[in-house]
């Protein structure tokens, strides 16, 4: 199956992210790079070192109309991520290793 085209309005998420020279941690650079990409939906556990993609998807994303969900472990933020997925969304989580680890029945499942 043809994954759809996604339609970017680029200069109202340029509006969001501001000027196109930064200087930012890996991790927000990670979230700048998804949502220039087209993602819609996050779903997420804080978990070091994955809490600051989380924080910055939190920070922008409501911004553009789009969901973040904090949800309660790593199964789950998969679980969120799949259905979104499976709903037509670019959809992202960010994880640890060991979060990686509990993911695993679940990417499966994918």
């Amino acid at each position: 199956m043809a994954t759809p085209e996604v339609k970017i309005d680029y200069s109202r998420v340029m509006s969001v992210l501001g000027s196109r020279r930064k200087f930012a941690q890996g991790d927000v650079a990670c979230a700048y790079g998804a949502i220039l990409g087209g993602c819609d939906f996050f779903a997420g556990y804080p978990i070091t070192p994955a809490t600051e993609v989380a924080e910055a998807m939190a920070a922008l994303m409501p911004r553009l109309g789009f969901p973040v969900l904090q949800m309660e472990d790593e199964i789950a933020s998969l679980a969120a991520v799949i259905g979104a997925a499976w709903a037509g969304s670019r959809a992202m989580t960010a994880t640890s290793g060991p979060g990686f680890s509990l993911m695993q029945e679940g990417i499966g499942y994918a």
